[in-house]
């Protein structure tokens, strides 16, 4: 089977590295996700990847421990690029190209983010990691995904979660929640279903780069949303 999209933008939170830990990163899970990038690197689709860093530090929590904003906010970019730095060398262990791009200048563990040197590197089979966020304080990392997105010109994003899709309540909660298979932005941000953050909806929207939310605990459930089987649920404008 052929791939149905040429280049992807993966999303994935500092917190799905966690595993059964309380705060880092689970050698397991680091491993797991490495294996199912690798899976869909190896069909051809060009990967690029923005990933949180939530699992050491949120910028937004900041201020409950006596810290300014601004400052959190680069401590959870800093956060981001060490959970980039881990995956990349579990993608390289597998024999899986990489290039690590950061908006926040640091010429010794990365590159500068450049929009044309990251879609060469696409270009050439390597996989891209983004790293830092936007280099912004007050902007998420899910804004971050969308703003690559957008400017590397891929055809999704696809937003690994803990749960199958989106759901009209919490699914974790209410057994009696209903998933959708489809829904457009609007109808999103009608419902207040908090898919991402409003800014990254919003600019996701406008752009008009659909957004596939998926189990990311199933395996080989990347490999087969890329190869279209229907998993999850896709948010587009259509």
């Amino acid at each position: 089977m052929e791939p149905r999209y040429k280049r992807i933008l993966l999303k994935l939170s500092g917190e799905s590295l966690l595993g059964s830990q309380q705060y880092g990163i689970d050698s397991n899970v680091l491993g797991y996700v490495a294996e199912e990038v690798k899976e869909v690197h190896e069909l051809g689709v060009e990967v690029a990847l923005v990933i949180g860093g939530g699992n050491i530090y949120r910028g937004i929590n900041a201020e409950h421990h006596g810290i300014d904003r601004v400052s959190g906010d680069y401590m959870g970019m800093l956060a981001t690029v060490i959970n980039s730095i881990a995956l990349q060398n579990a993608l390289e262990l597998r024999k899986v190209p990489t290039r690590l791009q950061t908006a926040i200048t640091m010429a010794q563990v990365a590159e500068p983010y450049i929009k044309r040197r990251a879609v060469r590197h696409l270009e050439k089979n390597r996989v891209v990691i983004f790293g830092a966020g936007t280099g912004n304080p007050y902007f998420t990392t899910d804004t971050t995904a969308v703003l690559r997105a957008t400017e590397i010109n891929a055809n999704i994003i696809i937003k690994g979660t803990r749960v199958d899709g989106v759901y009209d309540a919490d699914p974790e909660k209410n057994p009696n929640a209903k998933r959708f298979d489809k829904i457009t932005f609007r109808h999103a941000l009608e419902n207040n279903l908090r898919i991402m953050d409003l800014t990254a909806f919003t600019l996701a929207e406008e752009n008009n780069i659909p957004i596939f939310v998926y189990d990311m605990g199933t395996k080989g459930n990347l490999k087969k949303l890329v190869l279209g089987e229907a998993i999850g649920t896709i948010i587009s404008n259509a």
